[in-house]
């Protein structure tokens, strides 16, 4: 399983130019404004955490996990999913604020069989439908038992959707493979017989948090 260190190197930009900041409003002794661009350096590293999972993620073919930190807002029946599967599916939606981790996961062990990009409009990505209009990446996932599709859409002050997997890699379990920037939400398609075992308002981790088991 591949490794990412604990502050993702996507967030250094962030960080080390609002740390220069920082330093030059200090050296000009202009203390108190020099204050606001070390906080917002703490936000970005905060941000671009990446916690160590690798050890804790449930093992078993029939279960699949998070694919992102967040609050489930949306648990849905037969959907019908035209992009990879092609027919009626489970779909369960993780709105991710900007204080969740944003490191995306891989619910099962699989191939990636379909990756997509679509660049698009930023509204807020707790509003119904936005799936169908804002950025987002997508990957299939084909595994022993199911093919499953993840699709990660940006948000309001999300501006980039961020893979590090291809087409045709093999995902472990709980891997790490994407993120977006800042506020965003997950979308993961279910097909055939699967217990969902998330409700809406549940609070998720991804690559701890059982939401399914397939049949």
């Amino acid at each position: 399983m591949s490794k990412k260190p604990i502050i993702l190197p996507e967030g250094f930009p962030f960080i080390l130019v609002t740390f220069f900041f920082g330093v030059v409003l200090y050296y000009m002794k202009w203390y108190y404004l020099a204050v606001i661009p070390f906080i917002v350096c703490l936000y970005f590293t905060y941000f671009f955490r990446c916690p160590p999972r690798n050890n804790k993620i449930p093992a078993g073919d029939d279960t699949l996990v998070s694919p992102a930190d967040g609050t489930v807002v949306d648990v849905s029946q037969d959907v019908e999913e035209d992009m990879f599967l092609g027919e009626k599916c489970h779909k369960i939606t993780i709105f991710l604020s900007i204080f969740n981790v944003h490191c995306n996961r891989a619910p099962m062990e699989g191939d990636i069989k379909y990756q997509s990009y679509t660049q698009g409009r930023f509204l807020p990505a707790y509003k119904e439908g936005v799936g169908f209009v804002n950025e987002q990446g997508a990957i299939g996932i084909t595994g022993k038992k199911r093919s499953i599709l993840v699709i990660l859409i940006a948000g309001i002050l999300a501006r980039r959707v961020v893979s590090w997997k291809n087409l045709g890699n093999h995902l472990e379990k709980g891997e790490l493979y994407g993120m977006i920037k800042f506020g965003s939400c997950t979308e993961l398609y279910i097909p055939g017989d699967c217990d969902i075992l998330v409700k809406r308002g549940d609070k998720v981790k991804g690559g701890l948090t059982v939401v399914g088991r397939l049949k």
